[in-house]
């Protein structure tokens, strides 16, 4: 099958960007999407071009790696489905795709369709961890869990911190990968103590980041490949306002002294 691809190019973060034509000839329907580029940059390469930038890992729909918006959709027309997952069989012969990069303040562009991801390490970084000693792997069962809460950090963490959400919001909001990152934890006994202290310090740094704010369009859980449910949003929210009447009197005290 043939495709016509107009592709981002931007040579580097301060620099004017464009998009390019290429033409992916007789590529094998079976192809996921990174293979035909792939078989593209060897072209650019053997005409002595600069290959088309972007990121992958795993190839496997794991690592979060991959992420770009074809046809105005970030990571594709498939749900619950990353760029390395897509297959160019879901294409017809003949097909103009669009391909760019994420579009976020707090996201900018590296090359081409690399951008800088390092706002969700900052968030991580912020809370999303737990610092008490937790000890090695339990046995099965020595901490009671009930089993919805299990289920649902389970479904929490399926996050792989793409970046799709952010891209779909029409706010660049990051708010369903940060209620993610504090659901898993927040609902796990190991999580408890730094409860309140995550929710705040996470919400903070992405506040500080430039991401914007949530009105509930519902477009991230959309392109979220993980199909992680805004659900979760809601949750942060009660833990945020919990934490902050929770903190807020303390921290009135100590500035009056």
């Amino acid at each position: 099958m043939n495709l016509v691809l107009h592709v981002w190019r931007q040579a580097g973060p301060k620099l004017p960007g464009r998009f390019e034509r290429y033409e992916a000839r007789n590529v094998n329907e079976h192809m996921s999407f990174l293979e035909m580029l792939d078989v593209v940059n060897q072209g650019l390469l053997q005409a002595g071009h600069d290959p088309i930038a972007f990121e992958h890992d795993c190839r496997e729909g794991i690592c979060g790696s991959c992420g770009f918006v074809i046809n105005g959709s970030p990571h594709g027309p498939l749900g619950d489905t990353t760029v390395c997952q897509l297959h160019l069989r879901h294409f017809q012969n003949g097909d103009e795709l669009w391909i760019e990069p994420w579009r976020a303040k707090a996201f900018p562009v590296v090359k081409d369709l690399v951008v800088d991801r390092n706002a969700f390490d900052r968030i991580i970084q912020a809370g999303g961890y737990i610092s008490v000693r937790t000890g090695s792997a339990p046995d099965a069962n020595a901490i009671p869990v009930r089993k919805e809460n299990a289920e649902r950090a389970m479904d929490a963490a399926a996050c792989i911190g793409c970046g799709a959400c952010v891209a779909a919001c029409p706010n660049g909001s990051a708010m369903l990968f940060t209620a993610a990152k504090v659901a898993h934890l927040a609902l796990l006994p190991q999580g408890q103590p730094e409860r309140l202290q995550r929710v705040l310090g996470m919400v903070e740094q992405m506040d500080q980041d430039g991401f914007g704010n949530c009105t509930n369009h519902g477009a991230c859980e959309a392109a979220c490949p993980k199909g992680i449910s805004i659900d979760f949003i809601a949750q942060l929210n009660r833990d945020w306002v919990r934490a902050a009447l929770s903190y807020a009197p303390h921290e009135a005290a100590e500035g009056a002294i």
